[in-house]
């Protein structure tokens, strides 16, 4: 469905967030994120010292994010190619604190504690919360095989975790009867 026809206005700024799921040859897996932000327009960036052109990134960021199958990350590269002030260019190295957390409940307030949002990038932390949810989409499917081949099925992670899979709904009455709560 449609969003509502909007009102007349200027477009003043684009963000684009893409991310992409890999499975490695080494049974790990890589989620990449990246990030650009432009304006329709010319403009000064006064403070950052530079002119800045249309369509012209104003923000350009990468984050490869590597896990193992507990979805704790095991490495992670960083880089920020555009950034609007020079200091800007010391915060991908900040991403490195990362490497050891498990990505689970609490995990981007875990994210700002090691990085430290006055030494790392506004940018790059909130990157990793879109990495968090392409990691379960990813890795989704192996999670799935390994829980159908136990003997003892255990909860899947995911159940609860919002509208369609919650407990007393119709999707885990059908898929995971062992877990499904009648409504109350």
């Amino acid at each position: 469905m449609p969003l509502k026809p909007a009102s007349k206005r200027t477009h003043l700024h684009s963000r684009k967030v893409a991310c992409e799921g890999y499975q490695r040859d080494d049974g790990l897996w890589d989620i990449e994120a990246r990030l650009v932000d432009t304006k329709p327009f010319r403009f000064e960036n006064r403070l950052g010292g530079r002119t800045v052109g249309a369509d012209e990134p104003i923000h350009g960021m990468q984050l490869r994010v590597t896990l193992d199958l507990g979805l704790t990350i095991r490495d992670i590269d960083a880089a920020s190619d555009f950034h609007p002030f020079g200091a800007c260019s010391a915060a991908p190295e900040r991403m490195q604190a990362l490497i050891g957390l498990k990505i689970g409940g609490g995990f981007m307030r875990q994210v700002r504690e090691r990085v430290g949002v006055s030494l790392g990038c506004t940018h790059l932390i909130e990157m990793m919360s879109h990495i968090a949810t392409t990691a379960f989409q990813t890795m989704n499917p192996t999670w799935e095989e390994i829980a159908t081949k136990k003997p003892n099925k255990e909860k899947p992670h995911y159940l609860d975790s919002c509208v369609a899979l919650r407990g007393d709904g119709d999707v885990i009455r059908r898929a995971w009867p062992d877990f499904y709560r009648q409504k109350s």
